[in-house]
């Protein structure tokens, strides 16, 4: 294997363990005449096998950006479920109280985003996904919990428990 061949197959195994968490679209259910929908997405956590988050977002039809303007904005609402749906494995994940960014979907053109962060509650052996709005001028006060309980589960920790 030539130098550059490695360098590349490296870059991309990087890039790969950086990615932020993948959606997939399982729902989308239609909620009044003129096309505006409930958008339904299953997330799983890259660095946490067995867990999958159920993300709910509202989509803006067409008609509707077109006869109340804000044409490259879709709102606020949304909602998050998590839950174990498998055997959990615990890659190295941030312990702090901020956590990390596990997921992050535009909402606009460009100022506003969707976000979905993963927090460990140590004390509780709980993790805790929340979801919330990132705007640039004024942010959101909307937000969701969703949690997933850790004790008396059999729980493999790649760096070992905390």
């Amino acid at each position: 294997m030539s130098f550059r061949s490695a360098f590349l197959s490296t870059s991309l195994a990087l890039a790969a363990l950086a990615a932020p968490a993948f959606a997939e679209t399982v729902g989308k259910v239609g909620v009044d005449w003129v096309g505006n929908d409930i958008v339904v997405e299953a997330v799983t956590d890259p660095k946490i096998k067995g867990v999958t988050c159920h993300v709910t977002y509202f989509d803006r039809s067409i008609i509707d950006r077109l006869s109340k303007g804000n044409w490259f904005e879709d709102p606020s609402n949304n909602s998050i479920a998590c839950r174990q749906t498998g055997p959990i494995e615990i890659g190295d994940i941030d312990l702090s109280k901020e956590g990390e960014e596990v997921f992050r979907e535009g909402m606009s053109l460009i100022w506003k985003q969707l976000v979905v962060n993963r927090i460990y509650d140590k004390a509780n052996d709980t993790l805790i996904y929340l979801i919330h709005s990132r705007q640039v001028v004024d942010g959101s006060a909307k937000m969701a919990i969703s949690t997933v309980p850790l004790f008396d589960q059999p729980v493999t920790w790649a760096n070992g428990k905390p």
